[in-house]
């Protein structure tokens, strides 16, 4: 394992967890769960079973690489990958393989988001040493693919072939279903959640964008002489905002041969939005309510996630299925069902001039 290396993905601003998720503190570097930890030192902490911290590094945004310091004190400057821009995942992941390729030529690499929930984590340990074994000995590209327990619009899918292995060929990638393709998707047994966790060594990755994404190459292949000194940064802030703004998944995942994934159950959920907190923690209590408060009184009041400042109380009748967030300087009180609205109506305050509170 000592070619193995872990990147963290916390460059993203968590917008559908607005108003809890601001500009300048997104998502990752929240106590979301109320454990005394934000999310990204769990996935970092997690991460440390598998390899030490100096082998860890985080791929942020250029804003919020204090932060990433004050959060994870363990890291060295060179281990966090500033981005100058949001480009989505594939100049991110271009980028940190040819960082790890020029730290390491046989460097064998995940690549996970920083704000996921694993709650089996010796079971996705375990997948993990697994893949990293596979992507050690093989030309391949894995994904590791989340066994499905229900029917769920909000997921990407992966279509893979049956077999006795435990690594499974992809047949393809399916764009997120309608109800009646989810069902259907999850009655054939071919078909698992994609959440965006990757594993490969660094040459097989560049090799992957060279072929089926040259534009996004060509562009950072220039910095190889300036990766891992100080002039990096100088690099990235002139050439990354000339990357192609594309997600992994189209510019490499859906057009590459050498695809594959391990079917796993691992407690896992992606966190993106409020209700999907919600499903997580709404269990240890009869009314299925999530609090995050001091000082609070309910009535008749049920399916609700609550989170208030300290020292606000709140009194609340008669609600039922509601996201209630208290920042302060914003409140939003908003149908769960209608969640995924609350991105655009984020867009729109933007669009009105009232960015101060986003």
């Amino acid at each position: 394992m000592h070619n193995t290396y872990i990147a963290i993905m916390a460059g993203g601003v968590g917008s559908r967890f607005w108003p809890g998720s601001r500009e300048d503190n997104p998502k990752q570097f929240l106590d979301i769960l109320g454990v005394g930890k934000s999310l990204i030192q769990l996935t970092f902490e997690r991460f440390l079973k598998l390899v030490p911290a100096n082998r860890i590094f985080i791929v942020t945004h250029k804003k919020y690489r204090e932060k990433v310091l004050e959060h994870l004190p363990a890291l060295s400057n060179n281990q966090i990958l500033c981005e100058p821009s949001r480009n989505n995942t594939a100049p991110s992941v271009a980028y940190t393989a040819f960082k790890l390729q020029n730290l390491n030529p046989d460097a064998n690499f995940v690549i996970a988001p920083s704000d996921h929930i694993i709650l089996k984590e010796e079971a996705f340990l375990n997948k993990i040493r697994t893949a990293l074994a596979f992507t050690a000995q093989n030309n391949a590209l894995l994904t590791l693919g989340i066994q499905p327990t229900r029917p769920d619009t909000g997921y990407g899918y992966i279509n893979f072939e049956k077999s006795d292995t435990e690594v499974k060929k992809v047949k393809s990638f399916k764009e997120k279903p309608d109800m009646e393709t989810a069902k259907k998707y999850l009655q054939s047994g071919d078909y698992l959640w994609n959440a965006g966790i990757f594993i490969w060594k660094a040459s097989a990755i560049l090799a992957s964008f060279k072929k089926n994404a040259p534009e996004i190459y060509d562009i950072l292949e220039q910095g190889n002489s300036f990766y891992n000194t100080p002039n990096e940064q100088n690099f990235i802030d002139e050439y990354y905002p000339k990357t192609t703004k594309i997600s992994v998944d189209f510019a490499i995942m859906e057009k590459a041969d050498n695809i594959f994934t391990i079917p796993a159950d691992i407690g896992w959920s992606d966190l993106g939005t409020w209700a999907s907190l919600h499903a997580e923690l709404s269990d240890s209590n009869p009314e299925k309510n999530v609090i995050h408060a001091e000082n609070i009184r309910l009535q008749n009041t049920t399916e609700c996630l609550i989170r208030l400042p300290k020292n606000k109380l709140a009194v609340i009748k008669g609600l039922h299925n509601y996201i209630v967030v208290d920042e302060g300087d914003v409140l939003l009180i908003y149908p769960k069902d209608d969640e995924q609205e609350i991105k655009s109506v984020r867009q729109e305050l933007e669009k009105a001039k009232l960015g101060k509170y986003l």
